[in-house]
């Protein structure tokens, strides 16, 4: 099961360790996500609630931003992904993949095509990994239309 976002706590409701300059937030509540908060030398110097106090100004901080998230499109021609061989994985230069499914994989396996680079399942798999802690929204279209926005319509399909 994912693990929820950090939320802000007091502090019955998390445990708090060192880790060099990382403070170490794990919730009481399994279901939320344990966080690496760095704070450099002056952890040293903090109690846990001084830390917990500026994890929360943070958090607090992130939700009275107002966000509106533009998602990065490459223009057609240009590579939409870029092979990072530090990770040995290919990695979206985007937010947006133009791509095609073809099942021309070892026993029929999907293979994805993007630009003109055919990656498997897994190769694929580690690609969309980068955007972990996302969420991602997939509209098929037909392959001549990858370039367009498709009308969306939200509605149970006709199951007959």
């Amino acid at each position: 099961m994912r693990k929820r976002r950090p939320e802000v706590a007091s502090i019955d409701q998390v445990r708090i360790s060192r880790d060099g300059d990382d403070a170490v937030i794990e919730y009481t509540d399994p279901t939320v996500a344990t966080t690496y908060f760095h704070i450099g030398p002056t952890l040293r110097r903090m109690s846990d609630q001084d830390v917990l106090d500026a994890f929360n100004a943070v958090l607090d901080a992130d939700a009275a931003q107002p966000y509106e998230h533009v998602a990065v499109e490459i223009p057609p021609g240009r590579p939409q992904i870029v092979y990072f061989a530090p990770a040995g994985q290919w990695a979206p230069r985007g937010a947006v993949l133009r791509c095609v499914v073809d099942d021309g994989g070892p026993d029929g396996e999907a293979v994805i095509y993007i630009d003109e680079q055919a990656l498997s399942l897994a190769e694929f798999g580690r690609l969309l990994c980068t955007y972990a802690g996302w969420g991602m929204r997939i509209a098929f279209v037909p392959e001549d239309a990858l370039g367009d926005e498709p009308t969306i319509e939200v509605c149970e399909p006709d199951d007959s």
